[in-house]
């Protein structure tokens, strides 16, 4: 298993709470993180720079308090479109975030520059070539997001996307699409994936930023409930299509959107909501730590039924 040590010590679970667009916040990374696993969250959930810097104060400061805790990471546009980008990798580098996970670009002087006080830098691809550029960009992790992952997703089965980038790529694999418990964890794990990344089952949680309504609608959604469609915000993403009933558009009949424009993307994704095809394994919104302790315990009892 390919963890890098950064990780290795205080992780309990090998997984990551993937960085939601206006869902992951302070809250949710803390209790993720001291449960033993590593909290995420994007730069832009917060409106501006400074913004996101307090953010990392905040983060930095609560989990001092907390020796055990994982580490933590920031989710990082690299797309043109981002007009924050080099404001907010400044502030990243500045405070030295251990884990950035970038997206939608592989840029070797954002992966240099997080390299250069000692940061791990992964990287979320949907295809064999985007998987071989973040290699060539010198990444440490790539995360495979194969088909029915909520937010940008691809549509390859992992038994075809984990093997192809193993056979290439020795750094560390993370394994990203419709996992909700810890035996599907166990399941990447078996399939030759070093780490798992959930988001949708933490969008029902009480530290999740999305509303009320958000987190029901997850509670009550199958995955034929989820809508593959570039044209919410320009790219391939999933949706909920009861979200996108109640926006006031036909989900048969949707408007093609246009290039994707980050300055834009909190107005495509307030009311339009992401979910992956896990729903249908979530049936609680309990707390973060309490679900982190069920991932676990579900996971160990993977492997003891198992012997993985």
């Amino acid at each position: 298993m390919t963890i890098p040590a950064a990780f290795s010590g205080r992780l309990r679970l090998p997984a990551i709470a993937a960085p939601m667009f206006l869902i992951s916040g302070p809250d949710l990374v803390v209790e993720v993180c001291r449960s033993g696993l590593v909290g995420t969250f994007p730069a832009l959930n917060q409106r501006t720079s400074e913004g996101y810097a307090a953010w990392l104060n905040e983060i930095k400061g609560r989990l001092s308090a907390l020796p055990a805790a994982a580490s933590f990471g920031v989710n990082l546009i690299v797309h043109k479109s981002n007009p924050r980008l080099a404001a907010d990798l400044e502030i990243t580098v500045k405070h030295k975030v251990p884990l950035v996970i970038t997206s939608l670009g592989a840029v070797k002087d954002v992966v240099d520059a997080v390299h250069s006080y000692g940061g791990l830098v992964f990287h979320d691809v949907i295809s064999l070539r985007h998987a071989e550029k973040a290699a060539e960009a010198g990444v440490d992790g790539i995360i495979a997001v194969a088909a029915g992952a909520g937010g940008h997703a691809g549509t390859l089965s992992p038994f075809a996307l984990i093997p192809e980038i193993a056979s290439f790529f020795k750094g560390t694999i993370v394994l990203s699409g419709a996992m909700s418990t810890g035996r599907h964890i166990a399941a990447a794990r078996m399939l030759g994936a070093d780490m798992a990344y959930l988001g949708t089952r933490f969008i029902a949680t009480r530290e999740s930023m999305a509303t009320p309504a958000q987190k029901q609608m997850v509670l009550a959604a199958r995955a034929s409930d989820i809508l593959y469609t570039p044209a919410i915000s320009g790219v391939n993403a999933n949706f909920m299509r009861p979200s996108i009933v109640a926006a006031g558009l036909d989900p048969d009949n949707l408007v093609a959107h246009g290039a994707l424009d980050m300055q834009n993307e909190a107005k495509a994704w307030k009311n339009v909501w992401s979910a992956g095809q896990g729903v249908g394994s979530i049936g609680d919104i309990p707390g973060a730590a309490e679900l982190c302790e069920r991932l676990i315990a579900e996971y160990d009892a993977a492997l003891a039924d198992r012997q993985l």
